[in-house]
């Protein structure tokens, strides 16, 4: 029964997936916007409007919404192949639920965690609809300013310059595989890799 309960939670978290990026985050934009279905909500419970649109959280709200299952699946999987055998021994030994979590599940999850960072690091920094559609262009992202240099600049060097800011975004990206490397040396995170 639990496993059926944990498959249903999985299937949600992956279903926004098979819609497009792009389409998500309209939709976040429709739902936040000032006559949009959140405040909505928020006058009928009479705390009225709220500006959600073009503030940093409409961008952080859109950016979780779009890369929570790329943290959350390879926990979930490191999570799964857990020997519980361990869990109950700490039990039996009389720690209690917190020093259950803290001592054997959390240094058990590090690989998915990892994983986990690095899935969603990689994606988030080259991103730039987001940003731009959810604070109506008023905040830039990594991959905001490669796109305004190559494509908004009037720069005859902007080629060398969007491609330096590029090459460093792949510098940073490949350190984050060497710090998924180094703590998870034996491979485990949750097979995404």
């Amino acid at each position: 029964m639990a496993c059926s309960h944990s498959q249903s939670l999985v299937v949600l978290i992956i279903l926004p997936m098979w819609m497009n990026l792009l389409l998500r985050t309209l939709a976040m934009l429709s739902l936040m916007d000032d006559s949009g279905l959140i405040n909505a909500g928020l006058q009928a419970l009479g705390l009225g409007p709220v500006k959600m649109v073009g503030t940093d959280g409409a961008v952080l709200a859109g950016l979780v919404y779009n890369y929570l299952p790329f943290m959350v699946l390879p926990i979930y999987s490191v999570l799964k192949k857990m020997d519980m055998s361990v869990v109950e021994a700490a039990e039996d030994l009389g720690a209690n639920p917190l020093r259950v979590i803290t001592r054997v599940v959390l240094p058990m999850s590090v690989p998915g965690i990892v994983s986990g960072i690095t899935m969603v690091f990689m994606p988030a920094v080259t991103s730039f609809a987001i940003a731009t559609l959810l604070s109506n262009g008023n905040r830039k992202l990594a991959g905001d300013m490669i796109d305004y240099i190559f494509n908004s600049s009037q720069n005859p060097s902007r080629w060398n310059i969007g491609s330096a800011f590029s090459l460093i975004m792949l510098v940073l990206i490949l350190i984050s595989i060497g710090f998924l490397r180094k703590a998870d040396p034996d491979n485990e995170g949750g097979g995404m890799w």
